[in-house]
């Protein structure tokens, strides 16, 4: 009987081992089949110590990422999770070397850098995609199911929200006003919100936008919203705010037949940052009943048991498609269009109108 030939694992090289990297990256890449963490990039000593006491002595550490794509025969997939500033330049190096790459949000700073970025990793037959993972969040996924089976009827409007209550300045590069640095909470929780209203809802035509500065010393917005009109129809609007006291629903959907009204946060993201793990056949992204949203109208509205969240599904399909050829999760194409929409809700506040969007072949 001939021998079953077993691929190797992906040997997987992250650049980055701040909130990113090591609570989002480096956790769903250890623990994806047919992936293994093999190099953190990281010039932080205490960083290091971090990656060798969270995933062993076998998976070394390097301070930059010269040292990284010196090795580049031996790594198969390089994922950037490094200041926004640094996306493009690493990614670009990637690419060339041959490697596939995983870039976190936002890809760049400008719709026109990850378009030619998308086209340098199209030109070298390499994947290039985008770490949008807020659409395995259980809430999304339980909407994107309802309004495939037609549960709300015709979609009117999508109204979407990540808002926190951060009345002080943490610093660093998020909050920088540096337009180099691509900070503040449009191009941070902004690209999950508009990724995931043109994932559901399909290309905008038109934005319009109001974007402040609320906390003192604050060089960035910190308090967004956005209404797109999409090419269907629907429209979505979109709220971020560092400033919110109180908290309004995370969705509210409302339809021709019936609303989706959800509160509060996918758990994921807490699960991982507390050091939880997903594991095949464990329990995952398991919302309690109480979390649950609710469909219908008026007193007729139910609750709707939240599909579990689902955030290593993003690097198996990752793993498939490096394997196989296919399709990236995320494409760069997809990034190209939501940072088209973040560039016209600039335009769009600093002018105080309406931003049309051009047609896209």
């Amino acid at each position: 009987m001939d021998a079953v030939t077993t691929p190797h694992a992906l040997r997987v090289g992250l650049i980055g081992y701040g909130l990113a990297g090591s609570a989002f990256h480096a956790p769903l890449i250890a623990t994806t089949p047919g992936l293994t963490l093999d190099t953190v990039v990281t010039a932080n000593p205490e960083r290091q110590e971090q990656v060798t006491a969270e995933h062993g002595p076998g998976v070394r550490t390097v301070a930059s990422p010269d040292e990284l794509f010196d090795r580049a025969a031996e790594v198969d997939l390089v994922v950037v999770a490094s200041p926004n500033r640094t996306h493009v330049p690493l990614a670009e190096r990637a690419v060339d070397a041959g490697l596939a790459v995983v870039v976190d949000k936002p890809l760049a700073a400008t719709a026109a850098e990850a378009e030619q970025l998308a086209d340098r990793a199209e030109k070298r037959g390499v994947l290039l995609s985008v770490f949008q993972n807020r659409r395995w969040d259980s809430d999304f996924r339980t909407l994107a199911a309802l309004y495939e089976e037609g549960a709300l009827g015709e979609v009117h409007r999508f109204e979407s929200r990540f808002e926190r209550w951060r009345p002080r300045l943490k610093g660093g590069w998020r909050e920088s006003g540096d337009p180099a640095e691509a900070g503040g909470l449009l191009y941070d929780l902004g690209s999950h919100l508009v990724d995931q209203a043109l994932a559901l809802f399909g290309p905008a035509v038109s934005v319009y936008a109001e974007s402040d500065v609320r906390r003192p010393g604050a060089e960035a917005d910190d308090d967004t919203f956005l209404a797109l009109t999409h090419r269907n129809g629907v429209r979505s609007h979109l709220w971020m705010s560092a400033t919110a006291a109180q908290l309004g629903p995370r969705f509210r959907v409302l339809g021709s037949t019936a609303a989706y009204v959800k509160h509060g946060l996918d758990p994921q993201e807490a699960a991982l940052r507390a050091g939880a793990r997903p594991a095949p056949g464990e329990p995952w992204g398991v919302e309690p009943e109480p979390a649950w949203g609710t469909l219908g109208a008026l007193d007729e509205a139910r609750p709707v048991r939240s599909l579990d969240g689902d955030y290593p599904a993003y690097y198996a399909a990752v793993a498939a498609a490096v394997r196989e050829g296919g399709t990236p999760p995320v494409s760069a194409r997809d990034a190209v269009e939501a940072l088209r929409v973040l560039e016209a809700a600039r335009e769009s506040a600093a002018a105080g109108r309406v931003v049309t969007l051009g047609a896209r072949a």
